[in-house]
């Protein structure tokens, strides 16, 4: 794959997942439902992580800190599953 083709479906990726946070976000402004919050901010996370990498002079899926993004990024989802299923009633 070239690098045009390439950095086109990253900058996808990013507006997909920007436009999905807000979407969450706005849900929780509404509901104030935690979940809402965890999975908004995941999201955002993620497409920041996709815009870094979009602009990286030599892009490396393979770094670790862009794992340990990613990482933060799916325990704030576990932690709103656990919060919303344990959590207090």
């Amino acid at each position: 794959m070239n690098a045009l083709t390439e950095g086109f479906l990253i900058g996808v990726i990013a507006t997909a997942s920007l436009a999905i946070g807000m979407i969450f976000l706005r849900h929780w402004r509404r509901t104030r439902d935690p979940l809402f919050l965890a999975f908004g901010t995941a999201f955002i996370i993620e497409a920041g992580d996709r815009i870094y990498l979009l602009f990286m002079q030599h892009p490396n899926e393979a770094n670790p800190w862009y794992y340990l993004i990613r990482l933060f990024a799916f325990l704030l989802i576990l932690v709103g599953i656990l919060r919303k299923n344990f959590g207090r009633r």
